[in-house]
């Protein structure tokens, strides 16, 4: 740094001398030629310290010239030409954004004076650190305030729309791939709709996709009362779309009708229209009566849903004997008979459920019991109808008193139950008949099922029900089924926690065999409140008929003696446990496998690309035989055939 202050010094001076003479020395333009060549923060210093002493010897009127002050300059008409610094840090009455300018008159009062504009780059680290951080911060903000534009909401009835349209292109790839998924992908995005259904974007949709003298849009049209959505439309857009039917007439599929029916079902469902709902719902299912496609599957089974659904609201209520939803089960054991002779799955597995809550919504027990015992459910139907029949069947289990079966359908319907916002009825419902099965059992529940945040309120009564059971207080039992008898019927539970005053019994039997070595039969009978010794005499010996205890019961002493209890693990017991758990993990890997889903007839397209490339290497093998072509050629690595 010393030598340039120096040198920067000497060429100050010669400068200054050049300049008075009006001549160029060779000094100064080595000195311009050398600062030129020095890096940014040199200069700079350069340009500073030359600034300085100018300014103190008033020999140059401005001080923010930097570079300029290098090249040397004449008093008189021509500008300075001498090629060394050139044009890259002087600009001629121009002023430059991006940089400081300062502007200056030389040598006022003489012919040829001339206004520059002489452009300085900022100086690096003259700047603050604190600058740039606000000027980045400047700059967010002014492209914020400039690129900021009002979010324009979107429209829920055009979105609506759009998707539903959208929804035609995947029916359309459904039919063309074969895929089934594409299908239940539409089925899936209706719950996201479903509140924007109105009689307005349906008959929009209706419009934009048939054409006037369709028959099926008349039906849809029709049952939303938009029988006239047509004739309102523009005369504009009528020729248009008469033109776009010409141009390309492109057939509607039979999906795309299905899935719009359904839509029109979920309007009129929405709206309680029932009546109108069950009447259309029948002459929906006379439409696909006569349609037999696979890719229909999917969707005529939902429509069959909701067909259930429109007759099960209409008076007189199950469980009448005379109940409307009576009427629908020949069409339903039609429509039963029709999908297993189609090998229809989906419709097979719908319409089974809705037979077997048919049946039992009406109590008609054996009919159901008939259907199961005459039918095979199909086992790769989707795991929401599985979870539906095995909850049924476990219902029908319960009544027939078969518990331990029961136990085992109801098992699988709680894990197979999705535990979302929206399937959270029916994950509750199968845990209540689960709990109170599992009473009649004589098992008590664990209690973690009772902290679960989506059962915590729904099954406190039966929290307060296993409480009473598992201590064997009767009259706590009783009090408890008088208190909440009201939510038991709703729940269709009350038949059965009656059947439970007998397990409470046992269970106070059982644990006073375990407190006691020998207990008479009046103590019993003070204990559980009941009505003489016969009456326990004769509970007590069912209870030892039955295994629930090991005992002996002496009739001319009145009294119960308890046997000392084994080592368990001395009998077969824990290994029969064992098997069961094992067996049940390998049942559940099983379904978990069952359950995946696989791109169909992926397996051929394999076979098609390996048929395609051995045919590849035998054409090449007999290219290279005959000569066209050598090993290297092929690649190297090729082994014929």
């Amino acid at each position: 740094m010393p030598t340039e202050r120096r040198s920067l010094r000497s060429n100050n001076k010669s400068d200054t001398s050049s300049s008075a003479n009006g001549e160029k020395t060779r000094s100064g333009s080595q000195s311009s030629s050398s600062n030129k060549d020095k890096p940014a923060p040199a200069r700079a210093a350069a340009s500073k310290a030359k600034s300085t002493k100018a300014a103190s010897s008033n020999t140059i009127s401005d001080s923010g010239m930097g570079e300029q002050r290098d090249q040397p300059h004449t008093n008189g008409t021509d500008p300075a030409k001498n090629g060394v610094n050139g044009s890259e840090d002087v600009e001629m009455e121009e002023d430059t954004a991006g940089g400081p300018t300062s502007s200056f008159n030389a040598s006022k009062g003489r012919k040829g004076d001339q206004k520059m504009t002489v452009v300085v780059p900022p100086i690096k680290g003259s700047r603050k650190p604190g600058d740039k951080g606000q000027d980045q911060e400047d700059d967010v903000a002014m492209k914020g305030v400039e690129g900021e534009e009002p979010e324009s909401e979107i429209d829920p009835k055009a979105k609506a729309i759009q998707d539903i349209k959208t929804n035609f292109t995947l029916l359309e790839r459904a039919v063309a791939h074969f895929d089934p998924r594409f299908t239940l992908r539409v089925l899936r995005s209706i719950s996201s709709m479903r509140k924007q259904i109105t009689s307005d974007v349906l008959a929009e949709v209706i419009v934009d996709a048939y054409p006037k003298s369709s028959a099926t849009a008349s039906f849809l049209l029709d049952a939303v009362d938009q029988a006239g959505a047509f004739d309102s439309v523009g005369t504009s857009r009528m020729e248009v779309d008469a033109d776009k039917s010409k141009s390309a007439a492109k057939e509607i599929l039979p999906e795309i009708d299905v899935y719009l029916s359904i839509l029109v079902q979920i309007y009129m469902y929405d709206r309680k229209d029932i009546q109108k709902g069950a009447k259309f719902s029948t002459g929906l299912i006379e439409r696909l009566r006569t349609l037999n496609r696979r890719t229909l599957d999917s969707l005529a089974a939902r429509v069959y849903f909701y067909y259930s659904l429109f007759f099960e609201q209409i008076a007189p209520l199950p469980p009448s004997p005379a109940a409307t939803v009576t009427t629908i089960r020949q069409p339903l054991l039609t429509a039963l008979r029709t999908a297993v002779l189609r090998k229809d799955v989906d419709t097979q597995a719908t319409v089974m459920t809705l037979l077997l809550r048919n049946y039992l919504s009406t109590s008609h027990i054996s009919q159901a019991d008939l259907l199961i015992s005459h039918n095979h459910f199909p086992p790769s139907a989707s795991n929401n109808q599985i979870a539906r029949y095995l909850y049924y069947l476990g219902r029908i289990r319960t009544i027939q008193l078969q518990y331990t079966e029961a136990h085992g359908h109801l098992i699988g319907a709680t894990r197979k139950s999705p535990s979302s916002h929206s399937a959270r009825g029916f994950y509750q419902a199968s845990h209540k008949l689960l709990v109170v099965v599992e009473l009649l059992m004589g098992d008590i529940p664990d209690r973690a099922i009772f902290r679960q945040a989506a059962l915590e309120r729904a099954l406190h009564p039966y929290f307060l029900l296993v409480q009473a059971v598992s201590v064997g207080d009767l009259d706590g039992f009783l009090n408890i089924v008088n208190t909440h008898s009201a939510t038991f019927r709703k729940d269709g539970t009350y038949t059965l926690i009656l059947r439970l005053r007998q397990n409470v019994i046992k269970t106070g039997i059982r644990m006073m065999s375990l407190s006691y070595s020998r207990i008479s039969l009046r103590d019993i009978c003070l204990r559980l409140g009941l009505d003489s010794e016969e009456s326990a005499e004769y509970i007590v010996a069912k209870a030892i008929r039955d295994g629930v205890i090991e005992a002996t019961l002496d009739h001319e002493r009145g009294f119960m003696k308890s046997k000392e209890v084994g080592d368990i693990y001395a009998t077969r017991e824990p290994g029969e446990v064992f098997h069961e758990r094992i067996r049940a993990c390998l049942s559940l890997h099983d379904e978990s496998v069952k359950a995946m889903r696989f791109p169909m007839n992926q397996h051929r397209l394999e076979l098609k690309s390996a048929q395609e490339a051995r045919e590849r290497e035998r054409e090449l093998a007999k290219e290279i035989q005959e000569g066209d072509i050598d090993d290297e050629d092929a690649g190297g690595d090729f082994d014929a055939i």
